[in-house]
């Protein structure tokens, strides 16, 4: 479970520097693009992509700061709607994994551009059912899939990534279809944007938002919330 925030800063700090929040957080330079990547869409639209990397908190506060990313939202994929919510999840019980739903223009940003992403900035990918103090199913770095072409590029990418050895270890993330999204309550919406003194927030998830910043520099924009 997530660490209690009435630990100290300090003993969380140093928790998660021993564990690590994110493999590519210190880094100025992003991993490889994929290889393999649709084209950039001639008109504008909307397609949905869902991402499980650790907390949701971080990589919301990630994604939302990506431009052509038009709407985020936590959320719970990969179990049912009985049981999405943040008590029965944390059980570890209910085979959910915290989530982000990230709602994108694919005229302004690919899909391959939002796996770069994540791969290289919101979260640790070879950490198995955990990221940095965080452990549990809960807590996996899993791609839920909507289409096939989804499925084809993700896959795609981390046979590149894994082959080329980019990671110090094999990539752990899961690539399963997506059977349903469920919206997380409304406090952990934006939580990192509404609580960046939380302790939490300063170690594990700004470092992100600094590394999107400086590896991303045309993709980043500055939330202030309201999307």
């Amino acid at each position: 479970m997530r660490t209690s925030l009435v630990h100290s800063l300090l003993a969380f700090a140093l928790t998660a520097s021993l564990t690590g929040c994110t493999v590519n957080a210190a880094s100025r330079v992003p991993i490889p693009a994929p290889n393999a990547d649709a084209t950039l869409a001639k008109t504008s639209g909307k397609q949905t992509a869902v991402f499980a990397g650790g907390c949701f908190w971080g990589t919301q506060a990630v994604f939302e700061r990506v431009k052509g990313v038009l709407k985020t939202t936590t959320g719970y994929s990969g179990g049912s709607a009985s049981s999405a919510t943040y008590d029965q999840v944390t059980t570890e019980t209910t085979g959910h994994a915290e989530s982000v739903q990230v709602v994108f223009d694919p005229s302004k940003i690919t899909y391959g551009e939002l796996l770069r992403i994540f791969f290289s900035v919101a979260h640790d990918p070879t950490q198995r059912n955990r990221q940095g103090p965080d452990v549990g199913t809960s807590y996996r770095s899993a791609i839920f899939y909507a289409n096939d072409e989804q499925k084809r590029l993700a896959t795609a990418y981390i046979q590149q990534l894994d082959q080329a050895h980019i990671f110090p270890h094999p990539i752990a993330t899961q690539v399963v279809p997506l059977k349903g999204f469920y919206r997380a309550e409304d406090y952990h919406q934006d939580y990192a944007l509404h609580n960046p003194d939380n302790p939490y927030i300063l170690v594990c998830d700004r470092p992100k938002i600094e590394a999107l910043k400086q590896q991303f520099p045309d993709l980043f924009v500055d939330y202030k919330g309201g999307k």
